[in-house]
């Protein structure tokens, strides 16, 4: 284990195994002199990791007095695994959901309110986290999430009949045509730049069994997004050519939550929390904090929170 501390943040990192006996990295950012309010789980997106990417989003957050924890995806990352390689959407989900619910049921985190963070394919991660568990996550914010993938990252229809038949056949080759997504996602040249240099995100053209999955998975999300339970906040670009905005406010209007926020931003791209303009990118953590504060500060200790403790089996500390 790796631990840092700078800036009032105590930084943790380390590795677990799947139950695939898989070795997956796992960091944590919490406050080093405090006690978080609540806790944030990040799901990240395609290609992408936790520690370097999401680290400033993630520090945004401790700063406002949240504990936030994070792990690189099997393929992803850190961790084990063919990069960006999902032979399964289910098992990489069941590896966040067991790792994260054993943080939750921690004595020391029992009694705190716990969020789920997913951007772009980590929306979907979270949407399918809470399916496993509806009662279990007391709220949700989805930046940019992967319910549908934007008509202008798709093949046409021929090319994904073709290719679905060929990922049963040569799974991992990486011949799906399409954009350059780091191009088309972040705004600032600087910010590609970044992603680009980060050796642990991953470049090239997608592998033919995760673009069916992604696509799968996707497909099954947009048919169900009225099942969607918890409260949760969603934001989008409005100028996001990798997801469709217009099926997050689809998910707006059809999901059965009763506590439930659209934000749509005019002129912005995929990247909302670090591919944007820093003054956008202010807007967008202000819009967040400010949802997260008001929903912990109304659940901390509250009658609901205590009786869904109760479900969960836990019992809450006088």
């Amino acid at each position: 284990m790796q631990a840092s501390e700078t800036e009032n943040i105590k930084y943790e990192e380390s590795f677990i195994k799947n139950t695939r006996g898989m070795k997956l990295f796992t960091c944590k950012w919490l406050p080093a002199n405090k006690e978080p309010k609540s806790l944030i789980f990040i799901c990240h997106g395609y290609a992408m990791e936790c520690s370097i990417t999401m680290n400033s989003t993630a520090r945004r957050l401790v700063n406002a007095g949240y504990g936030v924890y994070g792990m690189d995806y099997e393929g992803h990352g850190k961790s084990d695994g063919l990069s960006a390689y999902v032979p399964n959407f289910d098992h990489l989900v069941d590896d966040v959901s067991a790792h994260y619910t054993s943080i939750c049921e921690r004595e020391e985190n029992k009694c705190k309110m716990r969020y789920l963070l997913g951007e772009s394919m980590g929306g979907a991660v979270l949407l399918l986290l809470h399916r496993k568990k509806p009662e279990f996550w007391d709220g949700a914010v989805l930046v940019a999430p992967m319910c549908k993938i934007a008509e202008e990252m798709k093949p046409n229809p021929v090319v994904i009949s073709v290719l679905s038949k060929l990922s049963g056949v040569i799974p991992t080759w990486k011949i799906i045509p399409g954009q350059d997504i780091i191009e088309t996602a972040f705004k600032q040249p600087e910010v590609r730049k970044q992603v680009r240099e980060n050796p642990y995100c991953y470049k090239g053209r997608p592998r033919l069994k995760t673009a069916n999955e992604l696509l799968r998975i996707s497909t099954d999300l947009e048919k169900r997004l009225d099942e969607v339970s918890l409260p949760f906040m969603v934001l989008h670009g409005e100028d996001d050519k990798v997801t469709d905005k217009a099926v997050s406010g689809q998910f707006y209007e059809v999901a059965s939550s009763s506590d439930k926020t659209f934000k749509l931003y005019p002129g912005m791209w995929h990247g909302l929390l670090y591919g944007e303009t820093p003054e956008n990118i202010e807007i967008v953590f202000t819009d967040i904090i400010g949802w997260l504060d008001k929903r912990a500060s109304d659940g901390n200790g509250g009658f609901e929170s205590e009786l869904k403790r109760k479900e969960d089996g836990f019992t809450l500390k006088e």
